[in-house]
């Protein structure tokens, strides 16, 4: 029983070493890229304290005030997003490549090595997008933290260390610029979100956001279907084309399954709801038990603020809020 538990162990250390033989000489003197085990422990500990340690530590606590941080996190995403794309453009997709069949670029040159370094940033950007979920434990915003949050926060960067270790550019590459297209829209809109009510005013397009979500895992899967309808194409890594074919699609449906329960059935109601009373739930509120208006997304509340409840054309304020 010793020798085989031992064998297994030996037959584990040579797939792990043949695995790290593997890795792109350029990205390895990176932060984080020399093994797949610290990017691992990350994300499990991640997971362990949004799941467990920060929700009991929170539970007899009072939620944290996080206005100001918030603002600050949010528009330093928005430059870091900017200049990532602004970079991946630079990098080839606006200078050298197809848009159909460009394989990595694993030579020296500046503009290779320029790829290398916009792929790790953007993958080190997942890492910091962590904290969206940490502020929703301090802030005890738990329905927020749902199945389709943890799994894209959680699943992403540690797909895509794989992504860059063996492929940083190329084809590959193209769903990481185009998420970071969507993040510039996204963490500008929580930015504003964040900041008060007097720019509830500028946020009418809330729920053209889940839109711009779902066109973004369209694009990505499109480009990704055109590997399989190429007569000869000499990217390097085809597994990797598959996987981003599967996430794309995959988050589709998870996505086109919350816009049709949020915008189409109306089904993101409150557990609880207080006849009249304006309830602050998972997000949104009902009002008299039947009505729900001005939602919440990765946890900023819009249209509510200071116990106060934002009419939807940002110009007056409805009644008192109870927490629920």
């Amino acid at each position: 029983m010793l020798q085989e538990i031992q064998e297994m162990g030996s037959h584990a250390k040579d797939i792990y070493d043949f695995l790290l033989s593997g890795l792109d000489p350029r990205i390895t003197d990176y932060p984080l890229m020399q093994s797949p085990i610290t990017m691992t422990t990350i994300l499990l500990g991640y997971l362990f304290f949004v799941l467990y340690l920060g929700p009991r530590l929170m539970a007899n606590r009072k939620p944290f005030q996080l206005k100001e941080p918030m603002i600050v996190y949010n528009f330093l995403l928005v430059a870091l997003s900017i200049f990532i794309v602004y970079e991946f453009l630079m990098s080839g997709w606006a200078t050298t490549y197809t848009w159909r069949c460009d394989p990595v670029d694993t030579s020296n040159s500046p503009q290779a090595l320029r790829m290398v370094q916009v792929a790790w940033l953007f993958w080190f950007s997942k890492i910091i997008e962590l904290m969206d979920t940490i502020f929703f434990v301090l802030r005890k915003k738990h329905g927020q933290i749902t199945f389709l949050h943890i799994f894209h926060h959680s699943f992403m960067p540690w797909t895509w260390w794989w992504g860059i270790a063996y492929a940083p550019g190329g084809m590959g590459s193209f769903h990481a610029m185009v998420n970071s297209s969507v993040h510039v829209v996204m963490y500008f809109y929580y930015g504003l979100s964040a900041a008060g009510p007097r720019f509830q005013k500028f946020l009418w397009w809330k729920k053209y956001m889940t839109a711009i979500q779902l066109i973004q895992f369209v694009l990505v899967s499109l480009h990704a279907t055109q590997y399989y309808f190429m007569s000869s194409c000499d990217y390097q890594f085809p597994v990797i084309l598959h996987l981003i074919w599967i996430y794309g699609t995959f988050f589709f449906v998870l996505f086109s399954n919350f816009w049709f329960q949020a915008y189409i059935k109306g089904k993101r109601l409150p557990k609880q709801c207080q006849n009249s009373t304006a309830v602050h739930t998972n997000g949104k509120y009902c009002e008299n038990g039947n009505s729900v208006k001005n939602g919440t997304t990765n946890g900023v509340s819009h249209g509510v603020t200071n116990g106060s409840v934002h009419h939807e054309n940002g110009s007056s304020y409805m009644g008192k809020m109870k927490k629920a």
